[in-house]
């Protein structure tokens, strides 16, 4: 009986702390919990200003940082022949302006990756968009970086 018993305290216990965690992530998010984003940018840069407006509209609260990242990008593991890093969020490197939802995929899958990256400026994509873009779209591709450096297609845009 007295092992049944602590089993059940036990499975008890486990039931409770999985639905706290289940819980207050809940209540964070209905709190406005914000998902950290370092975005580095040229102060001037309207296109970036724009992105970042973006991401603020979509769950994350943007840390502006004017300075060049080749010490971030270094520390992550980044090859240097790829563009240049746009944003660091949760130790994953963001290269290029495209929908938040690809970095909130990005987080949950959790995948073992530098990060994703949209090479160029490709018009259609936040901050990039808009009627003085005169509202034109071009397809583009988000790809998954992998820490080897090679790359593969995460979502595509047409």
């Amino acid at each position: 009986f007295k092992d049944k018993f602590l089993l059940n305290a036990q499975r008890r216990n486990l039931f409770l702390a999985t639905a706290g965690l289940f819980l207050s992530r809940t209540a964070l998010a209905a709190a406005g919990h914000k998902i950290k984003a370092v975005v580095y940018k040229d102060p001037n840069c309207g296109c970036c200003q724009d992105w970042v407006i973006h991401l603020e509209k979509n769950e994350f609260s943007v840390v502006l940082n004017g300075q060049a990242n080749s010490k971030e990008r270094s520390k992550l593991g980044m090859l240097q022949n790829r563009v240049r890093a746009t944003a660091i969020i949760e130790n994953y490197l963001i290269e290029g302006h495209f929908p938040a939802s690809d970095i909130l995929r990005l987080l949950k899958e959790k995948p073992d990756a530098l990060g994703l990256s949209v090479p160029g400026m490709v018009v259609g994509t936040p901050g990039m968009d808009g009627p003085a873009y005169n509202d034109l779209k071009e397809p583009f591709k988000v790809l998954l970086v992998r820490k080897n450096g090679t790359a593969e297609i995460f979502n595509s845009y047409s």
